[in-house]
C-alpha cells in the first residue's frame, strides 16, 4: 500500500480532523521510516502503517484513541541500531570492567591501579584470553559482538550457540593453549550472552510437575558436564549477561540463581554463577491500572484464550499481560517478546465466540 494512501485510510479510521491528521502524519512518517518499518516480520507492502490500520480496525471506534495513544506514548521499540549499540557497549562498558574488578580484588588494588601496574595488566590480559564467550540464542548477536571486539577478543574464544560437542571444546582449548604458550591453560571464566530477559523462566526455572530444573542454563550445564569439564580451570566462574532486562526479569534471575545454588539435591556447576545486564528497564514501564486503565480494558476485552499453549501456561493461567504477567510494552526489531502484552503480538481465529486477535507486531513463536 502507498504510504500516503495508508495515512488517509488511517485518518478516516481514527476520525481525525485535518489539523489532527497533519500532526499525526509527521510523527507516523518519521517513526515508520526510522524505526517500525524495520521490524523483521513485516513484509513488503505491509509494514507499520498497514499493520497499524489492521490492528486498530479490531477495536470499536470509541476505543481506537486509547489503542493509538498506547502506541504513541507507551510502546518501547528497540530497533537494529539500538540493539547493535547495546551489543557494542557490552564488552567495554560492562564485561571488561568485571574482569578489571576481578584482578583488582585478587591483588588488593583499586580498579584504576590495574591499568598502571605491569603485573596486574599482564594478569588482566591473561584473564581476558582465558574467558570464553558463548551465545545462548540467535538473539545474542554474536556476529555483532565478534566484529565489535576485533583485536581485543579472539575469534577462537567466541562461540555462537551453547550446544557444542567435545570436538569443539577440544578446538577451543587447543587454540587457548597455542595463544598463551601454556600447555596446561584452561578457561577461568565463561560468559553466556543473550538479548532479552522478561521473566527469567527461559533461563532457569523449577518444573513442579517433573520435579526438576529446566531452562537454557540447565542445558548448558549438561553440555559442560558431558563435554567441557576438561577445558575449565578449578574455581572457574560463570556469568550470564543479557543486553536488555525487564525489572522483574532481573530480580527473578537473581532469586532463581540463589535458589538453585542452595539446592544440593542435584549436581550444579562447580563454579560461582552470577548475572549482569547492559540495560535494565525501569519498574515503571510495566502497565499499571493508575495510568493504563483504558488500554488494560482493551487487553481484557480483546483476549482470546486459544492463544494459550502448554508452554505459555508455565508462566501462569493466561497471557493477557504476556508470559508470567510481565505486562511489558516492549518490541525488539527481530521479534516481540512474549513477556509483552498479548494484544501487541498475538494472532487468533476467534474460536468459541472469542474475539479474533490481530497483532501489531506479529511474534515468531519459540518454545521455552
Amino acid at each position: 500500500m502507498n504510504q500516503e494512501l495508508g495515512l488517509k485510510i488511517l485518518a478516516n479510521l481514527m476520525g481525525w480532523t485535518h489539523q489532527e491528521a497533519s500532526a499525526q502524519y509527521r510523527w507516523l512518517r518519521v517513526m515508520s521510516k526510522l524505526k517500525y518499518d524495520g521490524y523483521q516480520d513485516f513484509a513488503a507492502g505491509k509494514r507499520f502503517i498497514e499493520s497499524l490500520i489492521v490492528w486498530l480496525e479490531q477495536f470499536e471506534p470509541n476505543e481506537r484513541a486509547a489503542a493509538y495513544q498506547f502506541v504513541r506514548k507507551r510502546l518501547v521499540y528497540l530497533g537494529p541500531s539500538e540493539v547493535q549499540h547495546l551489543v557494542r557497549l557490552t564488552y567495554p562498558d560492562h564485561l571488561r570492567r568485571g574482569l578489571v574488578r576481578t584482578i583488582a580484588n585478587e591483588r588488593g588494588l583499586r580498579t584504576h591501579e590495574v591499568w598502571v601496574d605491569p603485573d596486574a595488566r599482564a594478569a588482566l590480559d591473561a584473564l581476558r584470553r582465558r574467558t570464553l564467550f558463548v551465545g545462548l540464542s540467535d538473539g545474542a548477536r554474536i556476529d555483532v559482538f565478534r566484529r565489535s571486539n576485533v583485536g581485543v577478543l579472539s575469534n577462537e574464544q567466541i562461540v555462537a550457540m551453547p550446544q557444542f560437542d567435545d570436538t569443539k571444546w577440544k578446538d577451543l582449548l587447543d587454540d587457548l593453549r597455542k595463544d598463551t604458550s601454556d600447555d596446561e591453560a584452561r578457561f577461568q571464566q565463561v560468559i553466556l550472552l543473550d538479548d532479552f530477559v522478561g521473566s527469567g523462566n527461559s533461563l532457569l526455572r523449577w518444573d513442579e510437575k517433573k520435579s526438576r530444573w529446566k531452562g537454557k542454563l540447565v542445558r548448558f550445564h549438561e553440555n559442560v558436564t558431558n563435554f567441557g569439564a576438561c577445558a575449565l580451570a578449578p574455581g572457574w566462574r560463570l556469568l550470564v549477561h543479557h543486553y536488555v532486562a525487564g525489572f522483574e526479569g532481573r530480580m527473578a534471575i537473581e532469586r532463581t540463581l540463589n535458589k538453585r545454588a542452595n539446592d544440593r539435591a542435584t549436581p550444579w556447576f562447580g563454579a560461582s554463577v552470577e548475572a549482569s545486564f547492559t540495560v535494565v528497564l525501569p519498574e515503571s514501564l510495566k502497565l499499571a491500572p493508575d495510568r493504563d486503565a483504558h488500554f488494560l480494558a482493551l487487553i481484557d476485552r480483546y483476549y482470546d484464550p486459544s492463544i494459550e499453549t502448554e508452554h505459555t501456561r508455565v508462566g501462569g493461567s493466561d497471557v493477557k499481560l504476556g508470559f508470567a504477567q510481565c505486562g511489558l510494552p516492549v518490541v525488539l526489531e527481530h521479534n516481540t517478546p512474549n513477556n509483552s502484552v498479548a494484544l501487541l503480538w498475538a494472532e487468533s481465529d476467534g474460536e468459541n465466540g472469542a474475539q479474533k486477535m490481530r497483532p501489531l507486531f506479529r511474534r515468531r513463536q519459540r518454545h521455552l
